[in-house]
């Protein structure tokens, strides 16, 4: 069984994190999206509250684990049973970063990092962007999953 983690943030799940979700299950039998715990991030929903809504959203979908993490990415994956990372890329900043990441993760774990390409039209999304809109009381429906509930 292949079984990879889509580590994230997701502060909110946003249409990009779904697109990659969407497509990484067209190669992979299962996927756990891993909340990373990051104390040194500035959040606007605390974890229990991205865990209850990224869940909601999928509990249809026995592929799919939301799992939150405070340890290393790696050791993440060994505690899910995951042979990949599975990452989203937007931009060359994005790629170059990734990358060093995922030689280094490589190197100490084994475990490989697959990189999936932004749509172009959905490379100008980001969760800070998303995140400044809901500060400002904006909708925000267009930027995250129909269906999600955001809340």
């Amino acid at each position: 069984m292949r079984r990879a983690i889509f580590p994230g943030t997701f502060d909110p799940f946003t249409i990009g994190h779904y697109s990659v979700v969407r497509r990484t299950l067209s190669f992979m039998d299962e996927i756990v999206i891993g909340i990373g715990v990051n104390e040194n991030k500035n959040t606007y929903f605390p974890v229990g509250k991205r865990l209850e809504m990224i869940g909601d959203f999928y509990k249809e979908e026995p592929r799919i684990q939301v799992m939150a993490y405070d340890c290393l990415t790696i050791d993440f994956a060994r505690q899910a049973g995951a042979a990949f990372i599975v990452r989203g890329i937007r931009t060359v900043k994005d790629f170059e970063y990734e990358e060093a990441i995922a030689d280094i993760n490589r190197k100490l774990a084994g475990i490989e990092t697959i990189l999936l390409f932004t749509e172009p039209e959905l490379s100008c999304i980001s969760s800070t962007i998303v995140r400044e809109l809901l500060s400002y009381n904006k909708d925000i429906s267009r930027f995250i999953p129909e269906g999600m509930i955001i809340r």
